[in-house]
């Protein structure tokens, strides 16, 4: 006879309990990067509405720079490191197939036995990490989970490519999510159109680095190394249709409506975009827009953690306001959820 299996006892509901950021100390700016794009300062403001961003140094280490941040988050939680659980890190620059990041990161901050793992979901990390975390916490499978976005996209970008050089920044943005009385993390909605990934997506596989036959041949040449490419126009295109639709069904599932909104924060991926979505969405006035881009650049899976982080810290928002989230980007994927302000 097979046995009843155990299983935890679920809790009342998930929210953020707080949150952190790391951002490199080096600032570049467009006059730095246009020469190599033969561009200007006026086209890059234009064309994205990015005026600077930053670059991590070699001892800014996509761990190290993950770790700044979630201890910060963790003090804001006032959560022990010990008492995590589980930590999530979202990120597409991290360059070691093996070993995962995560562990890494559970280690270098305290978090002794927590479950460590890796999302890959490029610029929807975060998103997609933190319903990860909000269905660990109400299953009561975990009770403090740590959920992080941190990139080195300078490690991955050509900087002589036009379509990306100046896009992407570097950085880490980390929340604590614990058990609350009442949902504080709505409904999840995500999905992927794969039809469309060439949109966003390496130049060549890493396999292109591979020795092509005997031990003694000479790897590729420096130029073989793999960078991220973009077909803009496409990607613009599909993000300023895709976003608005996103959001709304967030707000539907989470039985809010835009007016009761303190902010929305969207994937940072360039400004034109995030304005178009915030225009569509028919946002009041008093709903706060994160514009994290125009000083960070785009930082991937980072960039939703850095923006939120950002008006809390400069009193954009208040604590306990209704935030929209809304990651985009490679996969082509998205994920979208509304969220109490930690």
């Amino acid at each position: 006879m097979t046995g009843v299996l155990r299983a935890p006892a679920p809790v009342g509901g998930a929210r953020i309990l707080g949150v952190g950021a790391y951002r490199p100390s080096r600032v570049v700016d467009n006059h730095e990067l246009a020469p190599a794009i033969d561009s200007s300062d006026e086209w890059i403001r234009r064309r994205s509405g990015i005026a600077t961003r930053r670059f991590a140094a070699p001892d800014e280490t996509l761990v190290e720079m993950a770790a700044a941040a979630s201890l910060k988050a963790l003090a804001h939680a006032g959560v022990p490191p010990e008492s995590v659980d589980a930590v999530i890190l979202a990120t597409m620059s991290h360059l070691e197939q093996s070993p995962p990041a995560a562990p890494r990161l559970a280690h270098r901050i305290g978090a002794a036995g927590a479950g460590a793992v890796d999302v890959g979901a490029a610029c929807a990390g975060f998103c997609h990490a933190l319903a990860l975390a909000d269905g660990l916490v109400r299953s009561g499978h975990g009770r403090h989970v740590v959920v992080v976005g941190a990139e080195r996209m300078s490690d991955i970008v050509d900087p002589t490519d036009r379509g990306t050089a100046f896009l992407f920044g570097d950085g880490a943005g980390a929340v604590v999510v614990g058990p609350a009385d009442t949902p504080g993390i709505g409904p999840v909605v995500w999905g992927a159109d794969g039809s469309a990934s060439a949109a966003i997506a390496h130049s060549s596989p890493w396999t292109v680095l591979r020795r092509s036959g005997r031990p003694s041949d000479a790897l590729p040449a420096p130029a073989a190394w793999p960078t991220l490419r973009m077909d803009g126009p496409a990607v613009f295109r599909w993000a300023v249709a895709t976003v608005p639709q996103i959001g709304r069904r967030a707000l539907a599932a989470a039985g809010v409506d835009a007016a009761e909104l303190s902010a929305f924060i969207p994937h940072q991926a360039n400004v034109r975009i995030v304005e178009a979505a915030a225009k569509s969405l028919g946002l009041p006035a008093h709903v706060a827009v994160a514009r994290d881009v125009t000083d960070a650049g785009n930082t991937s899976a980072a960039s939703v953690p850095l923006a939120m982080d950002r008006l809390l810290s400069e009193g954009a928002v208040e604590p306990g306001g209704l935030a929209l989230l809304v990651g985009f980007g490679a996969g082509l994927s998205y994920a979208g959820q509304v969220v109490v302000l930690p």
